[in-house]
């Protein structure tokens, strides 16, 4: 169940999702919010095929399998195989190393394959336009009312008020690096730009690594005026695609997946670099000398949503999916194991029981300010939020990503 996918993200896979990102090219996105703050993720002239579709009002019987599209680590035995013996369904995972391959294995559906798909909000609006989502009774899910009340019905997942999914868990891109190589922890992302790093550093292989760029440049360069390193004018583009340009003879990985970036630093040959938190657990626990802070600049990162296929071939599973991992102990589980912030307001206290004080160090208890350092993860789309078409696409994004980065 568990065999990890390594395949690294590729240029075709940008070609097969033109159609689903065609649909946002011209249309105003979403934007992260406090999570006191909900907003619509209803976007102008665009409407939702699936939006009509009937929703489960009754779980019933399960089908004795569901087979999940997850990120690396979301699917781990501590909680799998409690579900499995609980409820008799089988899980069968694929782990994707990009949001847009979670894109591309949802298209038509799921195609009548997979029920679910862990997405992060840089897919999930192209996943419910494109039609491949089902409208999802959140009424059947009773652990949803507990949620933090940004993750209720936040704009990546909720659009006029319908939910094609339930929330998951949220948490950063971090700046990781080998206490080998680093006594002192670094302070900046000014690591993963420094010639003295060269040939050292470790960066993740996707074209929304971009805004990672524009959020330090945010940071370094105010006279550029970028505001939302997703939402870049074209010299704010280009300026971020140019510290790119001259990142790139410095970097000795440009990483997909987890495991092959786990063992570049377990055998040395990177010290630093941009990372995920099932890296920093993984190596942890391996007793690899391994650090991970937020710099000043802040950081990148998702708020996952565990969404519903529109052809689920396993509905009562995948429902009965939804109801267990939303409940706060199962959250918290997955919190501690892969070091990310759960959407349980009550998950805190279980955290805690796990390893003492995790829900602190993971900001599970004071959510709002942690929230304000994480530009979480959404589509580029043309029209800015502003409602000027004044934004780079990302269309555009993958292709320089692909041309003049790589």
């Amino acid at each position: 169940m568990h065999n990890l996918i390594t395949t690294r993200w590729r240029a075709a896979a940008a070609v097969a999702l033109a159609g689903a990102l065609a649909l946002l090219a011209g249309c105003g996105g979403s934007s992260s919010s406090a999570p006191s703050t909900p907003a619509t993720g209803a976007t102008a002239g665009l409407t939702v095929p699936t939006a009509n579709l009937p929703v489960l009002q009754k779980i019933g019987k399960g089908e004795g399998q569901l087979n999940l599209i997850a990120w690396a680590g979301y699917l781990q035995p501590e909680w799998v195989k409690p579900f499995e013996q609980q409820t008799g369904c089988m899980i069968h995972g694929t782990y994707p190393n990009t949001s847009d391959e979670f894109v591309t294995l949802m298209k038509n559906g799921g195609g009548g394959q997979w029920d679910m798909a862990s997405s992060s909000g840089d897919a999930d609006l192209r996943i419910i336009y494109a039609g491949d989502a089902h409208p999802v009774n959140i009424n059947l899910i009773p652990s949803w009312n507990q949620f933090f009340p940004a993750f209720k019905s936040p704009p990546f997942n909720t659009v006029n008020g319908v939910h094609y999914g339930v929330s998951l868990q949220w948490g950063p891109n971090v700046l990781m690096y080998s206490k080998k190589a680093f006594p002192t922890p670094p302070t900046s992302w000014s690591v993963v730009y420094s010639k003295q790093n060269q040939g050292h550093i470790s960066i993740y292989n996707g074209p929304i690594y971009i805004a990672d760029a524009a959020l330090y440049l945010k940071y370094h360069d105010p006279s550029l005026g970028i505001t939302d390193p997703y939402e870049l004018t074209q010299p704010q583009f280009q300026a971020a695609v140019n510290l790119l340009k001259g990142q790139h003879p410095l970097v000795k990985q440009y990483w997909s997946s987890a495991s092959a970036q786990i063992s570049a630093y377990a055998n040395g040959d990177v010290t630093v670099g941009t990372s995920w938190p099932y890296q920093v657990s993984t190596l942890t626990a391996q007793h690899f000398p391994i650090g991970a802070v937020i710099p000043k600049e802040g950081a990148t990162g998702w708020a996952d949503t565990w969404m519903l296929a529109a052809k689920a071939p396993h509905p009562n599973c995948a429902y009965m999916w939804m109801r267990y991992i939303s409940t706060p102990k199962v959250q918290a589980e997955q919190a501690v194991s892969y070091g990310e912030t759960p959407d349980n307001m009550l998950a805190c206290g279980y955290m805690n029981q796990i390893a003492k004080g995790s829900c602190a160090q993971y900001h599970a208890n004071a959510p709002s300010a942690y929230f304000k350092t994480i530009a979480l993860w959404k589509t580029p789309v043309a029209t800015c939020d502003n409602g000027k078409p004044d934004c780079v696409p990302y269309v555009d994004w993958v292709a320089a990503w692909n041309t003049q980065i790589l």
